[in-house]
């Protein structure tokens, strides 16, 4: 096991680059108050991505997670009321970002009905509307197993449908709440029955007790129901009360990772210590439909 007080290594150490950028999309999302996954779940790559790239992954349904993932930094507890404005205030901040791919993901709303699918629709349907060349992929919970709420999503076309699996069988139960390992897989596959022709996604983080036979079990399991693109990143503690941290991986082992994933026919794999699910998302895309492309 990590000792809780063993220095990070040196490859995962971030460029902490505040610029202009930075400062103009943080004032605009709290202009719109909008939420995003990258401040809430504390992303070691919010940095990058908002001071360099100027993306963004957009958190809808407000703050407030009905769920207490051991692994998550995001809040818990009773969720406000919905917010019906809020797809329009995320399709404006599309646009003024100028976003070719845009990824819209949310908390989990178990206390609705369809656990938030209605305003994940209409917010796909409001970026659309204002964005038509922007592509857009959604992140979203397991609706507890809700596939009429699914539905209502797929029925969207999102370009991307991902759900993230987040560890392997094994250790499901004692890294997530409520969510069950079989539910994602079925999600997924249900998913790619609704739209046979959307690409889906998933993620796993490692570090969290797992063995190695078991992430490839993992892959394996995501493959039998054709998930198409899969990330894999090293799971960092938030806080001391969060899980522990069993083991940190090295660049060479998420590389032979990655090219394990290839073998098993994934369309993309983006692994790498400080790679979470939106990692460069929209050079994904564009990954997948190449290898996609040359494998017809």
């Amino acid at each position: 096991m990590v000792s809780n007080h063993q220095r990070k290594p040196d490859w995962l150490k971030i460029d902490l680059k505040v610029n202009e950028n930075y400062r103009e999309l943080k004032k605009m999302m709290r202009g719109k108050t909008l939420h995003t996954v990258c401040e809430e779940a504390k992303c070691p790559n919010i940095f990058e991505c908002w001071a360099t790239h100027r993306t963004a992954t957009f958190m809808i349904l407000g703050d407030i997670c009905t769920r207490a993932c051991r692994f998550c930094a995001v809040k818990t507890g009773l969720p406000t009321e919905l917010d019906q404005q809020e797809p329009e205030r995320v399709a404006e901040a599309v646009e003024q970002m100028k976003l070719k791919h845009a990824v819209i993901t949310s908390v989990a709303r178990d206390d609705l009905k369809d656990g938030g699918a209605q305003i994940f629709a209409a917010t796909i349907e409001a970026v659309r509307k204002r964005n038509p060349l922007t592509s857009v992929e959604v992140l979203i919970p397991d609706f507890q197993g809700n596939w009429d709420a699914l539905q209502v999503v797929m029925d969207q076309r999102p370009d991307i449908l991902n759900h993230n699996i987040e560890t392997v069988r094994r250790r499901s139960d004692r890294v997530r709440s409520k969510a069950k390992y079989h539910r994602s897989l079925e999600l997924l596959q249900k998913a790619k029955e609704m739209q046979p022709d959307i690409p889906t996604k998933s993620s796993i983080m490692i570090g969290v007790g797992e063995e190695w036979h078991e992430i490839l079990e993992t892959m394996d399991d995501l493959r039998q129901v054709d998930c198409n693109i899969m990330t894999i990143g090293q799971y960092l503690q938030p806080t001391k009360k969060h899980l522990k941290l069993e083991k940190y991986y090295t660049p060479e082992e998420f590389h032979q990772l990655r090219e394990e994933g290839f073998k098993r026919g994934f369309d993309h794999v983006e692994s790498g210590p400080l790679v979470r699910s939106s990692y460069h998302a929209h050079e994904q895309v564009k990954s997948a439909k190449n290898r996609a492309a040359a494998a017809q």
